[in-house]
């Protein structure tokens, strides 16, 4: 009996110290964040399957301009199921990574640029148009919240999904 009570307070006391060591990170990653917030479930799907996870969970740092689940909600009927076939993933990979700049971009950053319009170059390649006239829109999405800070970089919210411009293979050519 006092080998089992001895074994039971080792236990109690192991447990007591791995329930007090601090976690691995102060905060959750970009998709950890996102899916906790409840209100990217979307993204976070689309995310899934365009093979996007072990990415956005990568070291960073990213700033994602992150379309909630009535901005997907608006694209027209059936676009979200069609870009979610396994066939059109290089597609959907495409929009996402165009949602991503490498680099943390908080809203401080974004509105003490001199240019009141610029570009952000996306993860997919083509620049983000940004402009901070009225308000702060991200090629032509507006941004309702910003600053969700993940430990792998910064979240904006958007409004609308954005789509990266047709013509940005044809253009990366051209200029570089």
């Amino acid at each position: 009996m006092l080998a089992l009570a001895r074994t039971i307070s080792a236990l109690v006391v192991v447990s007591g110290v791995a329930l007090a060591a601090p976690p691995a990170h102060a905060a959750d990653d970009i998709v950890d964040t996102a899916q906790k917030a409840g209100s990217f479930k979307t993204l976070v799907a689309a995310i899934k399957a365009a093979d996007l996870v072990d990415t956005l969970k990568g070291k960073g740092p990213f700033t994602v301009f992150a379309p909630t689940d009535d901005a997907f909600a608006k694209l027209p009927a059936g676009t979200l199921e069609t870009l979610l076939k396994p066939e059109n993933k290089k597609q959907l990979t495409a929009i996402l990574t165009y949602h991503v700049v490498p680099g943390k971009y908080d809203a401080g950053r974004i509105t003490r640029a001199r240019a009141k319009q610029f570009g952000l170059k996306s993860v997919q390649g083509s620049n983000i148009a940004v402009d901070i006239r009225k308000g702060v829109k991200a090629s032509g999405a507006n941004v309702v919240k910003t600053d969700v800070i993940a430990s792998n970089g910064v979240i904006h919210v958007v409004d609308a999904v954005m789509l990266p411009p047709k013509s940005s293979s044809a253009s990366r050519r051209k200029h570089h």
